[in-house]
This record gives structure tokens, C-alpha cells and sequence, in this order.
């Protein structure tokens, strides 16, 4: 499993490729409380992990609602190749993660940032006028310096996804299982839309503890589409696995699609 390290709050924080520590246990369904776990025989602060779910004030995910137009946004270029990738069942949803030596990146402007690992979430945590969508498909990437930034893709019953249905059946049904062994091709670009340079952009956090604020959000506007069967395969998984969309708090949603 790809691991990379980075600074947060002056403590050096190892985070596994799910962006989840693997301690102290937490779920969806105790989120409101994320704040206030301890990671007994921690000192303090380092006992609650997880504080920024609680006091954070950019936190993810949000209503995409009230937005304003800039057709100056930096442009996104998704550069994703085919890769024998590692199918993981985190426990909290299931996930790709790309190999060691995987060359796919987004770019953002003239800056290039590394696809470590993208993941589901059924529903959808990312809602527009409060309305979610039937899924969502978040690519992580992250660089050498520890900056971050995530790529939403939307998804609503349609027709099938022949790159999900891959993913589907070769990922572990048991929870902490990842298999290396598979030697799959998987080509995450055909996980994206067909227009991909229309989007919502903001300021955030990652959606799971320990909740870390400064990513970088890029949501696409157009949804993809998987098949009625596929969904339900989705969630035979994980469902619910979502974090309740957060207060902006003053945060302005930018977008470069009328």
C-alpha cells in the first residue's frame, strides 16, 4: 500500500493511501462525534487526532449551491494511463490504489499533482441545492510537498460503466483486504466525463477523519453513469459511507460552466 508523508499542525503524520488512519477506529455513523475520539496514550494534543472534523472551519463536503462564474479558473488536465493498480476494501469504501510507479497526474494550471488512489461513496457526499446524486468517485492525488487536491466525479443511474464493472469484481468483499495479485488493467480515464473541463471549485478538507483542511476541490458538472445493477453491486460494499455536507463559512463556490 503507497504511503505518503507530510506535514500537518507541525506533526508528521504518515497517511496510507485511503487518507484514513487506521487508529483509532471511527465510522460514518458516529461523524458528528470525530472530533472528540481519543487515541489513548497519545499526549495532548496529539489524543484527538481528528479535532480539525470538529473545529475546522473549510471542512468537505458542501452543498454546491450559490456558486459564481470565473472563466479565468486554472484549467484541469487529467493525464491517467492504464495501470495494474491494487483493488483495496478499506472498511470505509472501496478504492483503487494506483502503483508505485504509476505516471498519472492531474494538471492544474502549470502544476502537476500525482493520482495515488481514488475511491466510492454511495450516495453522493458533494449536493447541489441539497439534492445528492446516486454516487461519487473521488481521485486523490498528492505531492512530494504534501499538497493536495481531489477530483469529484458525480454519478447517477445510467448506462454501464464497463471500467466500474472491473473494478466491481475484483475487489475484496472483506474489509482491510487489498489485492495485489490480480494484475488487472485498469484505465481510470474512462472514469471521467466527456466534457472534463467544465467544474465546481473550492476550498476544503478531506471527508474522513482526520479531516485535514487546504485540499484543493475540483468537482466536475457532468455526472457519469453506471447501470441500475452496478449501483447496487456498489453499495453490496459499502452505503451511507458519506460525510454530511459542511457550513461554507464565508467560502465562495467558483465555477467555470454557465
Amino acid at each position: 500500500m503507497k504511503i505518503v508523508a507530510f506535514w500537518v499542525n507541525l506533526t508528521f503524520v504518515a497517511v496510507i493511501s485511503s487518507y484514513a488512519f487506521a487508529s483509532p477506529h471511527w465510522s460514518h455513523e458516529e461523524q458528528e462525534e470525530w472530533g472528540t475520539i481519543e487515541d489513548v496514550g497519545k499526549p495532548l494534543p496529539l489524543n484527538y487526532p481528528f479535532a480539525d472534523c470538529a473545529i475546522g472551519i473549510h471542512q468537505s463536503p458542501v452543498d454546491l449551491s450559490g456558486i459564481e462564474f470565473d472563466n479565468k479558473i486554472n484549467r484541469l488536465k487529467p493525464r491517467y494511463p492504464a495501470d495494474m493498480p491494487a483493488f483495496y476494501n478499506s472498511g470505509h469504501a472501496i478504492q483503487v490504489n494506483t502503483s508505485l510507479d504509476y505516471a498519472g497526474y492531474l494538471v492544474i494550471g502549470k502544476e502537476r499533482f500525482p493520482l495515488i488512489q481514488f475511491h466510492f461513496h454511495a450516495p453522493s457526499e458533494h449536493v447541489i441545492d441539497g439534492k445528492a446524486f446516486e454516487a461519487e468517485l473521488h481521485f486523490v492525488h498528492v505531492r512530494d510537498d504534501g499538497r493536495m487536491a481531489v477530483l469529484g466525479i458525480l454519478i447517477e443511474v445510467g448506462e454501464e460503466n464497463e471500467m466500474l464493472q472491473t473494478i466491481l469484481d475484483h475487489m475484496p468483499q472483506e474489509a482491510g483486504v487489498e489485492n495485489t495479485a490480480s494484475q488487472i488493467k485498469v484505465n481510470p480515464a474512462k472514469l471521467l466525463p466527456l466534457h472534463r473541463q467544465h467544474f465546481y471549485t473550492y476550498a476544503g478538507s478531506l471527508t474522513t477523519p482526520p479531516c485535514r483542511e487546504g485540499i484543493n476541490w475540483y468537482v466536475s458538472t457532468e455526472p457519469i453513469t453506471v447501470s441500475e445493477a452496478q449501483l447496487l453491486q456498489l453499495k453490496s460494499f459499502h452505503t451511507n459511507n458519506i460525510r454530511y455536507p459542511q457550513p461554507l463559512n464565508g467560502r465562495v463556490i467558483m465555477t467555470n460552466d454557465r
